[in-house]
């Protein structure tokens, strides 16, 4: 698979080593590497484009579609990365989280490019990265007082907010590595079991994806006529 070998190569030995502090590195990376592609593994713009094509150019059709292709996406490699029980586990979750955050960076990406926000500016890949957070953990931070408005807000703003493109990256950081650290049990525990754990990496990889998906989709509201 396309992720797996990115993920090997590129963001690999960085997984292994994951910090809230490197985690919020690391993401700068994965954000990159979803929108502009790299080597096999196309990019966010690439990848709308060829479903728009397939939708005969209807947008919220293409957006739809997106979303269902990194479902498959992700479920698939995250029974992929699940199978091998405890034994991989220090290995394979980093692995597993961090190509899922490609992969959800990358449906974001795609799905805003659909709806008429330019993926080059700044504000726009804040706002990505802010819808990686999912619904929960926005309002939530929100509220706090850490994050000053939705993902919509952000990338509307007048002005691009280096602070906060920090903040968002880290809280999400924080998030990789509370996962890859097995804080969520229901997931590590699961992971342990060889083909139960494949089972349990697909179901629960494939039904986040589809939460940030539908979270973007209710965020970024088009800003062409689709």
């Amino acid at each position: 698979m396309a992720v797996g070998k990115m993920v090997a190569r590129s963001l690999g030995p960085m997984a292994r080593q994951v910090t809230p502090r490197a985690a919020a590195a690391l993401f700068r990376n994965v954000l990159d590497a979803a929108i502009d592609g790299r080597g096999r593994f196309p990019g966010a713009l690439a990848v709308a484009e060829r479903h728009l094509a397939r939708a005969g150019g209807d947008h919220t059709r293409a957006a739809d579609e997106v979303v269902e292709q990194h479902v498959r996406l992700a479920g698939a490699q995250g029974f992929v990365t699940s199978l091998g029980g405890f034994a991989i586990l220090p290995l394979a979750l980093p692995a597993n989280i961090t190509g899922l955050a490609v992969l959800q960076a990358r449906m974001v990406a795609a799905i805003a490019h659909l709806r008429g926000y330019d993926l080059g500016d700044p504000r726009i890949r804040t706002a990505v990265t802010a819808c990686l957070l999912g619904d929960d953990t926005v309002t939530e931070l929100v509220q706090k007082g850490s994050l000053p408005s939705t993902p919509l807000a952000i990338a509307t703003a007048p002005v691009h907010d280096v602070e906060l493109d920090h903040r968002v990256a880290t809280e999400l950081g924080a998030i990789l590595a509370a996962q890859v650290g097995g804080k969520r049990l229901s997931l590590t525990v699961g992971r342990r079991i060889p083909l139960l754990g494949g089972g349990v990496g697909a179901v629960v990889d494939a039904v986040a994806t589809y939460r940030v998906g539908r979270y973007a989709q209710s965020e970024l509201p088009p800003r062409r006529s689709a």
